[in-house]
């Protein structure tokens, strides 16, 4: 295997679905700017995710209407700089 291949930064991190307010804790090595008080007490950096599998229709089995006002617009305006 190649040598210092996969990153070293591994830490938990809360990773929440903001649909439906749904969390959950994970080793991960994603920068994040927020963080979160988490149900041990300790402060864990905060990914906010917009589905997960608690809020997928796949998954749930049934269709959810997922906010996706201004989703077009906000992927247009954060790929249009390159």
């Amino acid at each position: 295997m190649k040598k210092d291949l996969h990153p070293k930064n591994y830490r938990l991190v809360v990773f929440k679905d903001m649909s439906n307010d749904y969390a959950f804790l994970t080793k991960s090595c994603i920068d994040t700017r927020e963080s979160m008080k988490w149900e041990d007490g300790n402060e864990y950096p905060l990914v906010k995710l917009e589905i997960s599998h608690t809020s997928h229709p796949f998954y749930t089995g049934k269709m959810k209407l997922v906010d996706t006002a201004g989703r077009i617009d906000k992927f247009r305006s954060r790929y249009n700089k390159k």
